[in-house]
């Protein structure tokens, strides 16, 4: 196979993988669906700041490992250099959005989505580099199983480690007057760090210690599956209490009120919407249910912070709602 061929082959190698395990990331989200710009934005701040930053760190700082340790360096830079400089490099995205764009984050799903989505980007990019050096040095067969391994078997380490930042991160945002709130997202980091050093630790030496990486690996992700469900209980909770309160006042009614606390009926709504009113009626019933959803996290966030600018946000939901209702029976 000509370069040209490889490097196509080992794009769709690693896009498709990702694109699956984005996919299901982000369907877990039922009630509040993230904004796909930022999701974008932060996918892309993975693949491409992320990546530059990480390989000009990581060059610099393993030129002493080399030095000392000669061949064994490559081991030494993997497992001592790239977990802090990657997981900072990634970070930095969910800072900034805890910054800049605080009022996405409302739940401990939300840190864990976005974490995810930053790691998928880095892993692509980071996959197609190591796929091309992998076809350069072992052939096509070696290729074929890197692709697997390492897009499929291991697809969702960085996703994984850096959703741990956004865990800490979002822990510390819904809870403002725990102690914990400055302790998390420094302990995700470490975590993500600590994951990520004993993946590139033990894959290092192959054979059986790539059952440690597939153990710890893949039980954190089954730890964040648990996370993210009970996340979504709560979430349901919340739904539940404060829209509750929005049927007493005349807000919405008790049919608005049952679709709003299911994924299945809302997504039953959706559809009716397109078949009887088109696709704009598709699109008013998401954002109709979308609001809702984002009002009674509104309702919970003025609980938590008492502020003046959450209570005009819950406010001018509340009226969107109260007009938009009648349209949605």
């Amino acid at each position: 196979m000509s370069q040209a061929t490889v490097f196509i082959l080992s794009c769709i190698g690693a896009l498709i993988p990702a694109f699956i395990y984005t996919t299901i990331i982000y369907s877990v989200d039922r009630y509040e669906k993230e904004p796909i710009w930022l999701l974008v934005v932060t996918f892309l701040w993975g693949a491409i700041p992320a990546v530059i930053i990480s390989f000009f760190f990581n060059t610099l700082l393993s030129i002493p490992l080399y030095a000392l340790a000669g061949d064994a360096g490559d081991i030494w830079a993997a497992s001592l250099i790239a977990p802090p400089v990657e997981e900072t490099a990634k970070g930095a995205i969910l800072v900034a959005i805890l910054f800049f764009r605080r009022s996405e984050i409302d739940s401990l799903l939300d840190g864990i989505i976005y974490g995810a989505v930053v790691g998928m980007g880095f892993a692509v990019v980071e996959n197609v580099y190591y796929f091309m050096n992998v076809f350069a040095e072992g052939g096509t067969e070696a290729w074929t199983v890197n692709i697997f391994m390492r897009a499929v078997i291991f697809g969702l380490n960085h996703s994984l480690f850096t959703a741990m930042i956004g865990l800490g991160i979002a822990y510390a945002r819904m809870n403002p007057t725990s102690p914990m709130r400055y302790v998390t997202p420094v302990l995700g980091y470490f975590v993500g760090m600590f994951l990520h050093f004993l993946h590139n630790f033990t894959v290092s030496f192959g054979n059986l210690l790539c059952l440690v990486a597939l153990a710890s690996d893949w039980g954190g992700v089954w730890l964040l599956l648990a996370i993210m469900i009970w996340a979504l209980v709560q979430e349901r909770r919340w739904i539940q209490d404060y829209l509750k309160e929005e049927v007493e006042a005349g807000i919405l009614t008790n049919e608005q009120y049952e679709v709003a606390l299911s994924g299945r009926k809302r997504s039953a709504h959706h559809l009716q919407s397109l078949s009887q009113q088109g696709v704009k009626g598709f699109f008013k019933s998401i954002s109709f249910y979308h609001r809702c959803s984002e009002l009674a996290y509104k309702k919970h966030h003025l609980e938590l912070y008492h502020d003046e600018a959450t209570e005009n946000e819950a406010n001018e939901l509340r009226t969107y709602i109260a007009t938009a209702s009648p349209n949605f029976v």
